[in-house]
């Protein structure tokens, strides 16, 4: 089974480029981040014809989420993260899939920190780390798929001394990440890339693409249920070079009928 998260940057502007995507790699489950759209102008028909179902949260001009499911329809399980009833926007949507809880996230960037914004995306975090621990607790399989807006590490970022500051790699962003993945969480391409520098976001400017100056955002957390599962994980970073692309490149994990397989690394 191969599961997907992809940060597409606008779907209606970057359609093309999904759709070609999806019949390249054809994922059987995809999350997504950064809609950029408001409910009623997600491209559902076309995401059908690709042979999808979905569900989705949008939002107008910012954030929205989505989980797809080839050939079947993701049974929604929750919309928006619970914790604070006032916050509107649109960055969790749960959903199960053939026997999973899937939910994809799109955490807040942060920045400036410090500053309202920074607060604002270490509680979220915090939310996020609360409701894990509940999802844990369920004794299902459980997966957190998103753009969680960190590096948890140095080897996640190109030159780490220019982002010591930035909301991204703060310490405490980096800290929370910690405290989340402790609870019992596989960070799926970090284990099995331990020492690699592996990237799924360039930025547009500076010809960050062009110098691998990358920065690994996007993540696959799996509950042990999952992580037994685990046959390899890597990131589709060719897509980032296509026109019209996203800042960021697909990221996926493919999992086994097997609790116990044995786990293969990817060639970049």
């Amino acid at each position: 089974m191969k599961i997907a998260t992809f940060n597409v940057n606008g779907i209606n502007g970057r359609l093309a480029v999904l759709l070609r995507w999806l019949e390249d790699a054809q994922p059987d489950v995809v999350c997504l981040q950064e809609l950029k759209a408001p409910d009623g102008r997600f491209p559902i028909g076309e995401i059908e014809g690709a042979g999808y179902g979905a569900i989705w949260h949008g939002q107008k001009s910012w954030n929205g989420v989505a989980i797809l499911a080839r050939g079947a329809e993701p049974i929604e399980t929750r919309r928006g993260l619970p914790g604070d009833p006032e916050d509107s926007q649109s960055r969790y949507i749960e959903a199960a899939v053939d026997g999973m809880i899937i939910a994809c996230l799109y955490l807040p960037n942060g920045n400036p920190a410090p500053g309202p914004k920074f607060g604002y995306k270490l509680r979220w975090f915090q939310r996020l780390t609360d409701y894990a621990a509940e999802l844990l607790a369920l004794d299902v399989p459980v997966i957190l798929a998103g753009d969680y807006n960190v590096m948890p590490t140095e080897l996640d970022v190109y030159k780490p001394e220019r982002w010591v500051d930035d909301a991204l790699f703060r310490p405490e962003v980096r800290e929370a990440f910690r405290v989340l993945a402790r609870q019992g969480w596989t960070d799926a391409l970090r284990t099995l890339h331990p020492g690699e520098r592996i990237y799924t976001f360039w930025d547009y400017f500076r010809n960050a693409w062009g110098r691998n100056a990358g920065l690994r955002l996007d993540h696959f957390l799996l509950s042990p249920m999952v992580a037994t599962r685990l046959v390899a994980a890597d990131v589709d970073r060719n897509v980032r070079g296509w026109t019209k692309a996203s800042d960021h490149a697909p990221v996926w994990i493919e999992l086994s009928d097997s609790t116990r397989p044995k786990r293969r690394r990817n060639p970049s």
